[in-house]
């Protein structure tokens, strides 16, 4: 993090590793355990330290997530050999404004041999801030840096006003410190408690609490406004919180007449304004978060109403349990979450691991009349976010699984679901017929397997062929018939179609996308086949959208005439599952995931149920295609 800086003395962000001081829960911020501190080392020569206001995209080096995450700077400190440490507030001497730059301030640092410690505050809100809290003594951090613009320096003896909200506190509060004690009043609101106000040295400090644990009962509005400005002589007002608030600041400040200077955040994927992913709304059009701002003018800025928040309501919260079972066609599950076919075995195989009695359904392993042995060579690859497969639908045969595996499934609690393919339509006939004299709960007709030379996702690809093979199979079968499509079919949604008007119960989509894997040490593909099958978190965003556009054409037939779809495709945690049946799935199937958490679909149970629970839904049908 050297001092480089270009010709109009702005610091040039650089890449550069930091190790982790300390990482700790911020006490007085609640819920508890939801605020941490974050203090990183960075021990180059002629360190620069970021100026007040500025950010860093932070990754931890043995992150697992894609991006960085923008983090505004809170408490900075220089440390050196001839001294413990100088405060960030001590170089405001060698800072000024630069009214011909808009006010932003130009900072001269002072090269000193040694490196700074800055320290972040977190919101603990995903699964990027959550690998950033949890960062133990030592661990190594990445950081690109110091990004943005600063915040103006008041004019000399102006009184000043600093709003912070929540996580917001901490760059308008990095800021404060660089200003001389008392030359300003600071406003805090919180929703419970307060943090973040340590080094702060205001003539008057005000605090706000929605649940009035500190301070004045109420929000921002309850302490500020737009009489309370100009009767205590504020110049300039300076805030960064969340959108309703800063709305709010900039609504009564420019009542007021005042300047007014906001943070803003967005979403970030380089913090570097190349990949024009933060833009925020201007009245000069959209400007980057990340290299225009954060810092902007309030007088242009637009804040806008999110087009989904009038449509969206606000439920009430359960006092009960949802109820989360569901009825496909027959199909009737205690719960929506399915073991998918080909990942589960025949459910006995995971008793010892967890409480398989708690799943909704079981999608047996893929059955073909004869017995197969599957592919040769290599059948399982890892990819970064997937699992690619080749196993070639290897499985015991009908007869075989109706003596012997098909009893031990129906001792279990789950519907049973036999899944059903074969190498000729003739071939899936035989097999239904003897399925459908047996105890399954439905049949999954495999019209999609990616790893098989004949059947399989050759009969999904067209829409003549999936309903000629559809038509058959319902012929012979009076039990809930599950339609399973490929992926790599040209017109899914003309598929799904046509396998409805066959007579299809459902539809379940989708099987595992083709993909080819290269070994590179010896210069040839992996799989003998070459194509392979691939699932897992990284078809997730496919897979949802092609089950968003089949609801989508379900939905624009009557309602009598529409079938349910069921969703596969890179789910891994209930907050996927929740999305598919926001998206308008009746069910969801679980397959990779398993691999890498054998716990997945139970905790996929609990953690759907808490969220109806929290969010009013008090069954499935409630929230199921709210996203259409």
């Amino acid at each position: 993090m050297n001092g480089f800086r270009n010709c109009s003395g702005e610091c040039i962000p650089i890449y550069s590793e930091g190790k982790v001081l300390q990482t700790h829960s911020v006490k007085n911020a609640y819920p508890q355990n939801s605020v941490y501190s974050l203090t990183v080392s960075v021990p180059n020569n002629e360190s620069s330290l970021p100026a007040a206001g500025q950010f860093f995209m932070l990754r931890s080096k043995k992150s697992q997530q894609l991006l960085a995450r923008p983090i505004s700077v809170f408490h900075v400190e220089r440390t050196n050999s001839q001294s413990n440490s100088i405060s960030q507030s001590s170089r405001i001497e060698a800072s000024g404004a630069n009214p011909e730059s808009g006010g932003i301030s130009q900072s001269r640092d002072i090269p000193v041999s040694g490196g700074a410690q800055i320290t972040f505050l977190i919101l603990l809100k995903g699964s990027g801030t959550k690998e950033l809290c949890a960062l133990n003594k030592d661990d190594c951090v990445e950081l690109i840096g110091p990004l943005g613009n600063t915040f103006p320096a008041p004019a000399a003896g102006e009184r000043v006003c600093i709003i912070g909200g929540g996580i917001g506190v901490a760059p308008v509060a990095g800021f404060a410190e660089t200003l001389p004690d008392g030359s300003y009043d600071f406003y805090a609101s919180f929703k419970s408690g307060s943090y973040g106000l340590e080094y702060i040295k205001p003539a008057s400090l005000v605090i706000t609490t929605d649940d009035g644990s500190e301070g004045i009962h109420g929000m921002l509005s309850a302490a500020l406004d737009a009489k309370t400005i100009s009767e205590r002589g504020y110049k300039t007002v300076y805030a960064c919180g969340p959108t309703p608030m800063l709305n709010y600041v900039k609504s009564q400040a420019e009542q007021a007449g005042v300047r007014c200077f906001i943070s803003m955040e967005a979403r970030m994927a380089c913090g570097m304004g190349v990949c024009l992913g933060c833009t925020i709304e201007t009245t000069e059009g959209y400007k980057r978060c990340c290299k225009d701002g954060p810092v902007f003018d309030s007088t242009k800025l637009i804040f806008t109403k999110p087009a989904s928040a009038a449509a969206s309501t606000k439920r009430t919260p359960l006092t009960k349990e949802p109820d989360l079972s569901v009825n496909i066609r027959g199909l009737k599950m205690a719960n929506p979450i399915i073991a998918c076919s080909g990942t589960f075995g025949f459910g006995t195989e995971y008793k010892t691991v967890f409480d398989v009695d708690r799943l909704g359904g079981i999608a047996s392993k893929g059955l073909t009349i004869e017995p197969r042995q599957g592919n040769s060579g290599i059948r399982v690859w890892e990819t970064p976010s997937g699992l690619m497969n080749s196993i070639g639908l290897q499985n015991p045969g009908i007869p075989h699984f109706i003596a012997h595996e098909l009893p031990e499934m129906l001792r279990l609690r789950p519907a049973v679901i036999a899944n059903l393919s074969g190498s000729s339509i003739e071939s899936y006939i035989e097999g239904a017929k003897l399925l459908e004299q047996t105890e399954v709960a439905a049949i999954e007709l495999n019209i999609s397997c990616p790893n098989v030379a004949t059947g399989g996702a050759a009969l999904g690809m067209s829409c003549s062929t999936a309903k000629n093979v559809t038509q058959e199979i319902r012929a012979v079968t009076k039990k809930p018939l599950i339609v399973k499509l490929t992926p790599q079919a040209s017109d899914v949604v003309g598929v799904a179609m046509s396998c409805r008007e066959a007579g299809a119960d459902a539809i379940s989509l989708c099987n595992s996308f083709q993909g080819v894997a290269i070994d590179i040490e010896k210069g040839r593909p992996v799989f003998d086949k070459v194509k392979a099958g691939f699932g897992g978190p990284a078809v997730r965003p496919i897979a949802l959208r092609l089950v968003y556009e089949v609801v989508q054409a379900m939905n624009q037939l009557p309602q009598n005439e529409r079938i349910p779809v069921i969703g596969i495709g890179g789910i891994a945690t209930w907050q996927d599952a929740v999305e598919f049946i926001m998206a308008g799935a009746a069910a969801v199937e679980v397959g990779t995931a398993t691999f890498a958490n054998p716990r997945a679909m139970v905790e996929i149970i609990d953690g759907l149920s808490a969220f109806m629970k929290s969010h009013g839904y008090s069954n499935i049908d409630e929230m199921r295609g709210i996203a259409q």
